[in-house]
């Protein structure tokens, strides 16, 4: 019998939550401030302090320098080039300070891109260990749905947490949320917190 919002039944012990780029580089007063980040921010708190040896936080690290990067990244950071390492203070890398307080145990992991799959060290460092992601986080629609895509090639069971996930934008946020539902449903569980922390063992 499947667990209350969860199609395919209860979390175990081969669970992650991965929780995506939660820093204060969106935080009111960074550069690139997403007013949702806050209020989803509780339910990351509770899941991440509830599940701390189980939870690894990416940091979405910028270019040191305006026009530097591969390809089209190199023109985003012109676009960008106040939100370059030489540019901005480098504290705001780091993550929200009531998450940043749980690591360690907690684990970080940066990368360069939207997607933390890209240079392969991620997969390196799951392993075999874990088969399900928790994942939380933002944006919706940048960072977590290239982490959400990357998870679901690879074979991963995604869980999102549908109140621990935000965007600058609302409309793409909903957008996303349907998307989800109507084209990944096999794979993809979209679930409150609550439901989550009541069927993670």
């Amino acid at each position: 019998m499947a667990a209350q919002g969860l199609a395919h039944g209860p979390l175990g012990r081969n669970c992650l939550h991965l929780c995506v780029d939660m820093q204060r580089l969106f935080a009111p007063g960074g550069p690139w401030s997403v007013p949702w980040a806050q209020k989803i921010l509780p339910a990351i708190e509770e899941l991440a302090g509830t599940h701390a040896r189980d939870t690894l936080f990416t940091r979405f690290v910028p270019a040191a320098r305006p026009g530097e990067g591969p390809g089209m990244w190199a023109r985003y950071y012109r676009r960008w080039a106040d939100v370059t390492l030489t540019r901005m203070d480098p504290a705001f890398v780091r993550l929200l300070p009531s998450l940043e307080r749980l690591v360690p145990p907690a684990r970080v992991f940066d990368k360069h891109v939207y997607s933390p799959w890209t240079e392969g060290r991620l997969d390196a460092l799951l392993g075999s260990e874990f088969d399900t992601l928790v994942i939380t986080g933002g944006e919706t629609d940048v960072c977590v749905l290239a982490t959400v895509l990357g998870a679901i090639d690879r074979g991963y069971r995604v869980v999102l947490a549908t109140d621990a996930l935000c965007s600058s934008s609302d409309e793409t946020h909903d957008a996303l949320m349907k998307l989800y539902h109507a084209r990944f449903s096999e794979q993809v569980e979209a679930v409150t917190t609550e439901d989550i922390l009541l069927n993670w063992r």
